[in-house]
């Protein structure tokens, strides 16, 4: 288990001051939406899901989200530009400021946990302003059973108060928003930014600290759903290269949309809800995702037609990271406690911008330890501040914005526990083929969920497969619901040259990113490179 041993002081005394001015504890959510709609945070829509804008801030900043460095993490943090030292002297001020702040406020808490496996449960307390970020907490992380309480003088404590803006001069951060996470005194301050997944995603950093240095637990930035046959499938992948959409399959219980631990024994949830992007949804293309979308959940950033309580999520006015947020048991096919067997499938989603990525191949274990290590995929417009369209980006386990330890850590037990339990692993592009970005187009939801299904049911196992001639992945020649001519993607270009530049540019790079981790990598897994 976690272990329980840690200080209780600083939680001690945030509780007793926090405590006692006009708390609301553990609201439900009608409760939460009528503080809400009082407050003018946000507008009823007409399928009862509340509405809110995030402010300013419509996705993570990750350059503001750092790491207090101390006796316990000098030395086991992995520090650069993704987890950036922050000084206890400096975290102590702004604690103490947001604590005296929040005298005789109302405050918005709840008690929650992360990891539906019992054995690794993470407890937590969330203090917010805003009463639609405790409905948020509500949805996304797993909820006490009713007279249940959790230990707080082991929880992780949340103070979240978007409106109170830190003074670089002063307090050590880069800008008026922070997010700090104190590993040692179990405490993450969030402040300047109304952008609530950065919550979450303060939890997430948390779990993937703890599980893979004392448990051995696989942290995964992943979606898992299981088949009718027990079997577990698990979806890598960063925001917005289809994690939540192609989890949330009817023909399949959804275990969850995001985050995942692998033990010996299977799966298990981080949360208790699903956090899925919804610019452009339909019905048609994501029923499961449409339908949850009702009283309880959570739309952010989105905007009504003209005279309605309608949303269109065709305009991308604000951003096109529009979200939302629901619990688990709005989607029929969640199944409840969210643990699933050992994996038999694994998928690596990638929106490759370039079109050179075949939509669906097979990896063998020297490339899928290869490709796990390297996080290809670009980063989609509106998923971070600045970014406006796909940039090619390597993101270490698919995952390194949310990574406190060296990649090669996770990607050592990724290793270990795909060849303890045989699994399966395919390469899927769910970006462009044809072309660039620009040129070609975005590959067909509809395709894409065919392979999938294909892989997902043995049929891949038995057809003809052609290796790549760049990056030597093994492409069927046959896939059911599928065209033939898109399976190989050099053949949707017009010029077969230009794809082949295309393909050595992009092989390039793979080389040139992976330098950092030669050192780590032996034989095996070197095999698993590219040619270029």
């Amino acid at each position: 288990m976690i272990s329980k041993t840690s200080p209780v002081t600083d939680q001690q005394r945030i509780h007793e001051q926090l405590d006692k001015g006009q708390l609301k504890l553990n609201l439900t959510p009608p409760e939460l939406i009528e503080h809400a709609l009082a407050q003018k945070e946000g507008w009823l829509t007409d399928t009862g899901a509340l509405m809110a804008d995030t402010g300013k801030f419509t996705g993570r900043s990750p350059k503001d989200r750092y790491i207090v460095s101390d006796y316990k993490t000098k030395n086991t943090i992995w520090w650069g530009t993704i987890n950036i030292p922050f000084m206890e002297a400096h975290f102590d001020g702004l604690l103490n400021k947001m604590t005296a702040y929040l005298k005789n406020r109302i405050i918005f808490a709840r008690d929650m946990y992360a990891g539906a496996d019992s054995r690794y449960r993470l407890n937590v307390r969330v203090y917010n302003t805003l009463a639609w970020h405790n409905l948020f907490c509500h949805n996304m992380f797993l909820r006490p059973e009713e007279g249940e309480t959790i230990d707080l003088e082991t929880a992780y404590t949340i103070i979240c108060i978007p409106e109170f803006e830190a003074d670089p001069t002063v307090d050590g951060t880069r800008g008026k928003n922070f997010t700090i996470i104190n590993l040692t005194r179990k405490i993450i301050l969030i402040g300047g930014t109304g952008y609530a997944g950065e919550i979450k995603k303060g939890i997430f950093s948390v779990l993937n600290y703890l599980l893979p240095l004392k448990e051995k637990v696989l942290s995964m930035h992943c979606s898992a759903n299981i088949g009718k046959m027990g079997d577990t499938a698990v979806f890598f992948g960063l925001s917005g290269t289809g994690k939540t959409t192609l989890s949330a399959d009817p023909e399949r219980k959804l275990i969850g949309d995001d985050e995942h631990g692998w033990t010996n024994n299977g799966i298990f949830n981080f949360e208790g809800g699903c956090y899925a992007k919804v610019i452009d949804l339909s019905e048609q293309k994501e029923p499961e995702i449409w339908r949850a979308i009702k009283f309880g959940s959570i739309v952010e950033n989105t905007k009504f037609f003209p005279n309605s309580r309608t949303i269109n999520f065709a305009d991308s006015t604000t951003t096109e990271n529009t979200r939302t947020a629901y619990p688990l048991y709005h989607i029929p096919q969640a199944i409840m406690p969210p643990l699933g067997t050992l994996p038999k499938n694994i998928f690596f989603l990638t929106a490759d911008a370039f079109g050179v990525l075949p939509p669906i191949s097979k990896l063998n274990p020297s490339q899928a330890m290869y490709h796990f290590i390297s996080g290809y995929t670009a980063k989609v417009a509106g998923t971070e501040m600045g970014i406006t369209e796909p940039q090619k980006t390597f993101s270490a386990c698919f995952g390194a914005a949310f990574l406190p330890l060296h990649p090669t850590v996770y990607a050592s037990l990724f290793g270990k526990k795909m060849k303890d339990h045989n699994a399966n692993v395919w390469l899927v592009n769910t970006g462009w083929t044809g072309g660039s970005y620009g040129v070609g187009s975005r590959m067909k939801l509809s395709h894409t969920r065919a392979m999938i299904s294909a892989a997902l049911e043995g049929k891949l196992d038995n057809v003809n497969y052609k290796n790549h001639p760049v990056f030597n992945v093994a492409v069927p020649q046959r896939c059911p619901g599928v065209p033939q001519e898109i399976l190989n993607p050099k053949d949707t270009w017009e010029n077969p040259g230009e794809y082949d530049q295309k393909a050595f540019q992009l092989a390039s790079s793979f080389v040139e990113n992976f330098k950092k981790y030669e050192d780590f990598a032996d034989e095996e897994i070197m095999a698993g490179a590219p040619t270029c």
